[in-house]
């Protein structure tokens, strides 16, 4: 089982559609994923079709020990996918957890200890640093930070990196990442300024290629479909079959399935 985990200190800048996306792409291709929703927003959890605010069982229920993975994550519509959801009360976990010892590891544990037959899980983490964003980044075989390509969002991934330095010291080994650029409009001049910093600043972690701004991606969430499923010829459906294959190649674990050239994006 591999862990990856989404996450920049801002928000709108592509972290559920990440993780929605990449975890429906690994289903479809025959992988077991369990999406594991941090945020206490629940965006992802909603994505899916399910309730934040009446949901039974949630990731609050796993921290708190009420429950664990196995018996708390719900079968969504889509084949070999599955959700351990979000909900508002995850705010609370902060100021609950204080300093209690063995808090910044609860993930961790929950995720070594769940028994489930799965291949990959993905993280979808708020955008501020707390104990969530912790945890996940305590539990990360792979760190994907998706970051817009606009000015101010430079600003968030400038803190994610100190908070990374932070959980590598304290893990004692460092967590690789890749830098995916989204939200790229190649009309506008912010964008591709945005862009051409980006490259100029972290030059051997930023993803080559980028997720285009697509309006379907809107229009898919709307469906709870992931972007392939609404349209499996959308620019947005090319860059993140592209994307997984990149990671897949970092991780070593699968040769690409398909080689996609950066055509329209």
């Amino acid at each position: 089982m591999e862990t990856w985990v989404v996450a920049n200190q801002k928000g709108g800048v592509g972290k559920t559609t990440a993780s929605l996306n990449m975890g429906a792409l690994l289903a479809e291709r025959g992988k077991k994923v369990l999406l594991i929703d941090l945020d206490p927003h629940a965006s992802l959890t909603a994505y899916l079709k399910f309730d934040p605010e009446s949901v039974e069982k949630t990731a609050y229920d796993v921290f708190l020990s009420k429950a664990d993975i196995a018996a708390s994550c719900y079968k969504t519509d889509i084949d070999n996918l599955f959700l351990l959801a979000g909900c508002p009360a995850l705010a609370t976990l902060d100021r609950q957890f204080g300093t209690r010892q063995g808090a910044g590891i609860a993930l961790k544990k929950a995720l070594t200890e769940c028994g489930l037959d799965i291949d990959y899980v993905l993280v979808d983490c708020p955008p501020t640093l707390g104990i969530l964003m912790v945890n996940a980044l305590a539990a990360a075989d792979f760190l994907i930070i998706p970051v817009q390509t606009e000015f101010l969002a430079l600003k968030g991934l400038e803190r994610m990196k100190h908070t990374l330095d932070m959980i590598t010291r304290s893990r004692k080994t460092a967590v690789p990442y890749l830098i995916v650029p989204t939200l790229f409009d190649r009309r506008t001049r912010a964008s591709r300024d945005s862009l051409e910093i980006l490259r100029e600043n972290y030059p051997e972690e930023v993803w080559d290629l980028v997720i285009p701004i697509d309006t379907q991606f809107r229009d898919a969430s709307k469906m709870g479909l992931s972007i392939k499923q609404y349209n499996s010829y959308a620019r947005g459906t090319a860059a993140y079959e592209t994307l997984l294959d990149t990671v897949l190649e970092m991780r070593g674990g699968e040769t690409a399935r398909l080689k996609l050239v950066n055509g329209g994006i």
